[in-house]
């Protein structure tokens, strides 16, 4: 799971949220949903983690310049 877009991850963990929130997901789903759930929000947490480590590198580059 960790190849997926940041965008799409998010996108499936709303979708996620959505259906728990309205009920939509049987009790049998429910366990599966919050694993893939908090799947999801590991792999948004580490491309965040990610991107903040290469801007940082970049705007310290730019000081030795």
């Amino acid at each position: 799971m960790a190849d997926i877009k940041y965008s799409k991850a998010l996108e499936k963990l709303e979708d996620i949220i959505r259906k728990i929130e309205s009920e939509e997901i049987d009790i049998d789903e429910l366990s599966e949903k919050v694993k893939e759930a908090a799947a999801l929000v590991r792999v948004c947490k580490d491309k965040i983690s990610k991107a903040e480590v290469e801007v940082k590198e970049v705007v310290d580059s730019f000081g030795k310049e």
